[in-house]
């Protein structure tokens, strides 16, 4: 018999929350957490706003002196992991602690430790870059820290699929499980690329809305005003286990997870290839993995950038797929709240599909007042909805036409 893979905890760490619970309500009652950028001095930015996290405290999770020798995104993947296990209310003991793993997602990595080290040997010369530039930059040092902190000596692995990083680590989680590598994963996604290179960057590609005097009404999913995406920041993170030894130790269930689909464009190196053809496959394989059939699916957790192109080719992808039950799903982006955490999106908002799933709410798209051309689904807007919701699919598509998405739906015995 095939195993079963189940959640049994999450973490988060955003500009929104810190907590779970008190992350999923503010989602759930459309909070914005985007706002003007205040980490430096972005006013000759193109695009000047994000959802940063302010004054940042890895707390009792990560020591001071230790802090310093990591990168920011490999602190946010240790305090969200080391939440999760807290409410999944597991230790990762040595007789358990090589049947755990780790796979964390991220489309950068540390980005901010590269452009202060890059000025210090311009500005200093080569003695002065420091001994830990690399082990803090490198993008598997998430995975590899997390595994430090956490005591988790199975499969360990960063997934670096830009904007589908965060998805792609927990759908090869949930296959590393299936396949009977590990009992316990840790999985999810972690960036922090609000950076001044970062953000002209995209700026410069015209992929960042310049709605400054705005912020939290910037990230428009499907809007007709949409005018680009709005960077994010932080971590999310889901424990994953076999479901006989969940059941085992007695853990509280969140949700099951039973899918997971992945694709290539082989289109282009950012622009989705027309009408979401890759995208399309990537869900069509997530819902042959679980068995489920098309009209199972009740909630979609959409990629919603707020990109003109994005927006449309999703929805056609999604109408594709799903014919005339497209119209009777719930779909939402969750990145009008969060903003775009690029390779930790997928872990956010797989979180967030599990919490929906588990409490039967569909969080809405906030700033949707009129449609954009092609966008002609039920989006949610403005405000939750209560739906009964028995399986959801949450979809991530990165640069480089690298899709990923995962199905949640409600545990039953």
């Amino acid at each position: 018999m095939e195993k079963r893979v189940v959640i049994t905890g999450a973490g988060v760490v955003h500009a929104l929350a810190t907590e779970v619970e008190e992350f999923w309500e503010k989602i759930a009652a459309g909070e914005s957490g985007v706002s003007k950028i205040e980490n430096f001095d972005a006013s000759e930015f193109p695009s000047q706003i994000a959802a940063e996290i302010k004054d940042f405290d890895p707390g009792k999770y990560i020591d001071r002196k230790e802090a310093k020798r990591m990168a920011l995104y490999s602190q946010y993947a240790i305090v969200s992991s080391l939440k999760a296990l807290e409410d999944a209310e597991l230790e990762l003991t040595d007789d358990i602690a090589e049947r755990a793993g780790v796979i964390m997602g991220s489309g950068i990595g540390g980005i901010e430790v590269f452009e202060e080290q890059v000025e210090k040997l311009h500005k200093r010369g080569p003695r002065r870059i420091s001994p830990f530039f690399i082990p803090m930059m490198i993008a598997n040092m998430a995975a590899g820290n997390v595994a430090i902190y956490a005591n988790a000596k199975g499969p360990n692995m960063n997934t670096v699929t830009a904007c589908a990083s965060g998805t792609s680590a927990i759908g090869e989680a949930f296959e590393t499980i299936k396949r009977g590598a590990a009992d316990i994963m840790i999985a999810g996604g972690t960036e922090a690329a609000i950076s001044p290179s970062a953000l002209a960057g995209f700026g410069n590609m015209k992929a960042l809305s310049t709605r400054n005097d705005e912020p939290q009404k910037a990230s428009r999913p499907f809007d007709k005003d949409r005018d680009g995406f709005v960077m994010g920041e932080g971590a999310g993170v889901l424990i994953l286990e076999e479901l006989e030894t969940a059941k085992a130790r007695g853990a509280n269930i969140i949700a099951e997870v039973v899918g997971y689909g992945a694709s290539g464009d082989a289109y282009h190196i950012t622009s989705p290839a027309p009408e979401g053809e890759g995208a399309s496959r990537a869900m069509l394989a997530a819902i042959e993995r679980s068995g489920l059939e098309l009209n199972d699916i009740d909630y979609i957790n959409a990629h919603g950038t707020s990109t003109p192109l994005n927006d449309e080719y999703e929805s056609t992808a999604i109408k594709n797929v799903f014919g005339d039950h497209a119209y009777d799903l719930s779909i939402s982006s969750s990145k009008s709240m969060t903003g775009h955490l690029l390779g930790a999106a997928g872990g956010v908002e797989a979180l967030i599909t599990a919490m929906a799933v588990k409490n039967d709410v569909v969080p809405p798209t906030i700033n949707f007042n009129e449609a954009g051309e092609g966008c002609d689904l039920d989006y949610q807007p403005n405000k939750a909805g209560q739906k009964t919701i028995k399986a959801a699919l949450s979809n991530s598509f990165g640069f480089g036409g690298q899709n990923a998405c995962i199905i949640i739906k409600k545990y039953q015995d």
